[in-house]
């Protein structure tokens, strides 16, 4: 009877957690959440810069993610429960990972955000039996906006980024650039970290590579539902953040001109109609990726969208938005 008891019981409190869970997601669905992840090198803490300055609105929260590889061996008396109770921020210890954190929050500092006075919740989790687990700091502002600081331990990084968006959602995922891009072929058996996120995260990926933003976004259509649909959200973040707005279409050959200029045409009127000005349009002829990537590498963000193909279609068929993600040299926005 006892057991009988404790099993109810038990069933209760997970049906219990998993309301909670739904609730909270569901509140975060009105929200834009931002995932920055950051690795220590000096690239990566460019996606700090980039999510403060897209998530400059009270609309908006910012993730910061560091993750760390399990470490069984890591061993130090009751640092569990130090960590449950203490802010690992300021516990007196160094785990990795907290230093590239520190300095992230630093960087917010500089670009507006200082979160120094507001209100502040300390969360640890078990993970894959590490004597850390997960950490994570969030700062919670008056506004009602949300700052986080997440140690994450995983077995692989990017498994640590996909898993830490199943516990979100998140609108946007900010990489740092690659060091490595396998072709398709290869990436079968062995992808980086942000060809992994690139191929398989739900929502959009920003991979930053330079923090030149004079010249604006470089939005890319083919007058499709999709790209449009990458117009429209695109747009919004451009002008949110002050950026001026080109639209671009290109056609493979010349007698798809025509069909090109349409796309840039509606694009322009779809984003007139909510109030954003285009500064110019342009209409080009030739391989779609090379076009994009030659005319935006002038920019600040080049913006495609993702043809939601699987890893076998672009073996096969390619993929514009990986191509332009891959060979830029400037940051790349992947619309989903």
């Amino acid at each position: 009877m006892k057991f009988f008891n404790r099993t109810i019981l038990s069933v209760r409190q997970e049906a219990a957690v998993e309301k909670t869970i739904a609730n909270l997601k569901a509140q975060r669905r009105n929200r834009f959440r931002i995932l920055a992840c950051i690795d220590g090198t000096d690239e990566s803490f460019i996606s700090v810069r980039k999510a403060a300055r897209i998530g400059c609105t009270a609309e908006c929260d910012i993730i910061i993610l560091y993750v760390r590889p399990i470490d069984q061996g890591l061993h130090s008396g009751g640092l569990q429960v130090r960590l449950a109770r203490q802010n690992m921020m300021e516990a007196g210890f160094e785990l990795p990972g907290v230093s590239h954190l520190r300095r992230a929050l630093e960087i917010l500092k500089s670009e507006g955000l200082d979160v120094s006075d507001w209100k502040k919740e300390v969360e640890h989790q078990d993970a894959f039996g590490d004597p850390a687990g997960d950490n994570k700091v969030e700062y919670l502002g008056p506004d009602g906006r949300s700052v986080v600081l997440k140690l994450k331990t995983a077995p692989d990084v990017a498994v640590g980024i996909l898993d830490q968006y199943e516990l979100g959602p998140y609108n946007l995922i900010i990489v740092g650039e690659p060091s490595r891009w396998r072709g398709e072929f290869m990436s079968f058996f062995d992808s980086g970290v942000v060809q992994s996120i690139v191929t398989i995260a739900p929502c959009s990926v920003m991979v930053a590579r330079k923090l030149n933003e004079r010249m604006g976004f470089l939005i890319v259509t083919d007058g499709t539902f999709r790209s449009m649909q990458a117009v429209r959200r695109a747009g919004v973040q451009a002008h949110v953040m002050g950026r001026d707005i080109a639209v671009l279409s290109v056609a493979k050959k010349a007698e798809g001109l025509e069909a090109a200029q349409e796309a840039v045409t509606n694009a322009k009127a779809l984003l007139r109609a909510m109030g954003i000005t285009v500064t110019h349009t342009q209409v080009k002829v030739g391989d779609p990726a090379q076009r994009i990537v030659e005319v935006g590498n002038a920019y600040g963000t080049i913006v495609v969208s993702d043809e939601k193909r699987t890893h076998l279609q672009r073996m096969f068929k390619g993929s514009i938005a990986t191509t332009v993600v891959q060979t830029a040299e400037t940051t790349v926005l992947d619309v989903r």
